[in-house]
């Protein structure tokens, strides 16, 4: 019994060592190595090796190389209470996800999601700003392929633009990062309260691009809805909330980070509400509830905070569940737009299920997690005395239950079946798996919070989700929110125009620059090309003859070059043709 006892405890310490982030990445490797067949295995059950990787790192884990024998050490595994239940939730999503896109055949999308997914959790692990940069990095490379793997000329496009903006944050996050290693702060610190100097500012922009804080938001709409089907599940669940964990890390308590959290939540909610495409729609909806963490990250008291890091574990869970859905959606029937589907609660029941759940916890309705996430931050707020965060936050949740539960759910599922939709494609059984792994965990978490609050990295929060006045108090404003919604249902219905966004504001100025400077480039090239053909053609004519030369005189024009002026009379061989002769006879007869 005791070599057995002390083989299982081998296990375990070597469990407690091994980083979930680069199991990950193995499995991303291992999956494109393998067959087709058994490339479903590994996608479905690699990452609950990491998933139990995760849940095994003892909190007070402190690893770290050193750098090329530099004396600098890389911390990369760091496990605090806050990188501990970021670690867990980015596993768990991973598993989830892997089971929902296993039946893929793409190879590098299998690389990249996994990867992607990996290095979300490098970041969180990270205890250097060395280590982070490198992994932030690699975190947008491998995203950037799970729209590329599309292999269409918009999401070629999309991929595009979401490199050149996460280039600028990357870059910007690394200027920032060299600064703070120059001037010796090699670890990671919270910088709230740290001068506002270059170094601030350029990690905060930095970081504000990932977590789409406007203006810099646009990237996010554009590039996930054409992302593939499975990659953009990923996508919605870890960028985003990367950020926060960084916000939380390094920015919590900048007090100012409350207006843009507002802001965000209400800008977010207004454009989904205007909004057509399905996973457009949804990812407006990541800026709103991005909005939620990003202010608690202001608030900054422990109360706060929790909400931050709890709204964030829940938002991976029902974001990403409404991606599966809206994908499932997708790949049935090859449409997107909300305006073209009708009547889907009949043919696909099971999809409207998971995908009212989704939709619930988003919203906030008691019982599923978002209630028991999204009112820690809005009580924060009211706690610390910052009423016009409450009042702000409660409108967006409005806004949330109005475009997801009530647009999406009527008039994609609900509403009489007069588009006359068709089924084009089953879905593969663990797309189903996946969205009820989803659903469940979003159910229990709702139902059973301390599931989720004695994890949450400030102390367990003093805060009751399940109080009658509280649950009587959102419940009455779904049903207010359903007045209006019934009252305009008619009107209610997407319309296809285009909504403008913020990058309009920079991109069409950029653009206006751009292609005038190209026009003016073009321009001197084109005239610089005709001055050189007219030098050449010159050249040549000059140097035609050497002859030519000989008849230029001052102050006349040249003409140009005739070989008939330079040709001599017949005389003139004749005369010399003669003297040779004569000369020749002459010359014979002498020597005689």
């Amino acid at each position: 019994m005791k070599p057995t006892m002390m083989i299982l405890r081998e296990v375990r310490t070597m469990s407690n060592l091994l980083h979930p982030g680069l199991i990950l990445i193995a499995v991303g490797v291992l999956a494109v190595l393998v067959p087709k067949m058994l490339r479903k295995f590994v996608l479905a059950v690699g990452p609950f090796f990491a998933l139990f990787a995760a849940l095994s790192m003892p909190v007070g884990t402190d690893l770290s190389i050193e750098f090329l024998g530099t004396g600098y050490h890389l911390g990369y595994m760091f496990v605090d209470k806050l990188s501990y239940v970021f670690c867990m939730i980015f596993a768990l999503m991973a598993c989830i996800g892997g089971i929902y896109s296993c039946h893929n055949e793409n190879r590098m999308e299998a690389l990249c999601s996994m990867s992607y997914a990996g290095c979300a959790l490098g970041v969180t692990l990270a205890k250097d700003w060395l280590t982070l940069i490198f992994f932030w990095e690699a975190l947008a490379v491998t995203s950037l392929f799970l729209i590329w793997c599309r292999n269409t000329p918009q999401s070629r496009r999309a991929g595009l633009r979401y490199l050149l903006v996460h280039m600028l944050g990357g870059n910007l996050l690394l200027l920032g990062i060299f600064l703070k290693v120059g001037s010796g702060d090699s670890l990671i610190a919270n910088l709230s309260k740290a001068p506002h100097d270059l170094a601030f500012w350029a990690i905060l922009i930095g970081v504000a691009v990932n977590a789409a804080i406007p203006p810099v938001n646009a990237w996010l709409v554009d590039a996930y809805p054409e992302g593939t089907i499975t990659g953009s599940v990923f996508l919605s669940s870890f960028t985003t909330k990367v950020a926060v964990y960084a916000l939380i890390r390094i920015f919590a308590g900048t007090d100012f980070l409350m207006g843009f959290g507002c802001f965000m939540a209400l800008y977010g909610a207004a454009y989904a509400i205007m909004e057509n495409d399905m996973r457009r729609l949804l990812g407006y909806h990541i800026i709103s509830q991005v909005g939620f963490m990003v202010a608690g990250v202001g608030v900054g008291t422990a109360m706060a905070l929790n909400g931050a890091a709890a709204h964030a574990f829940s938002h991976i869970l029902y974001k990403s569940l409404l991606f599966m859905c809206a994908g499932a959606i997708i790949y049935a029937t090859g449409i997107r737009k909300i305006n073209q589907l009708s009547g889907m609660a009949k043919k696909m029941p099971f999809v409207a299920v998971c995908f009212f759940v989704a939709a619930f916890s988003i919203s906030g309705v008691p019982f599923f997690n978002g209630f028991i996430s999204k009112t820690i931050t809005i009580a924060a707020a009211s706690a610390a005395g910052y009423d016009w965060v409450y009042t702000l936050l409660e409108l967006a949740s409005i806004g949330t239950f109005l475009s997801i539960t009530l647009k999406m759910g009527y008039f994609i599922f609900l509403r009489d079946a007069d588009k006359n939709v068709e089924i084009k494609n089953p879905l593969p059984k663990n797309m189903y798996i996946g969205m009820g792994f989803g659903a469940a965990l979003c159910f229990l978490y709702g139902v059973y919070p301390d599931l989720l609050y004695r994890y949450l990295p400030f102390g367990y929060p003093d805060y009751q989700p399940f109080t009658a006045a509280h649950m009587l108090s959102y419940v009455e404003i779904l049903v207010v929110t359903m007045v209006p919604f019934m009252m305009f249902l008619p009107r209610m219905e997407p319309h296809t125009a285009l909504s403008l966004d913020t990058d309009w504001f920079y991109r069409k100025p950029i653009d206006f620059v751009i292609v005038r400077i190209s026009m003016l480039l073009c321009a001197i090239s084109g005239g610089l090309g005709s001055a050189w053909g007219v030098l050449y053609e010159k050249f040549m004519d000059l140097t035609s003859n050497p002859m030519d030369f000989l008849d230029a005189k001052p102050f006349r024009k040249r003409t140009h070059y005739n070989p008939e002026n330079y040709r001599t009379s017949i005389a003139d061989p004749m005369m010399i043709t003669l003297t040779v002769l004569v000369s020749s006879i002459a010359y014979f007869i002498a020597t005689l």
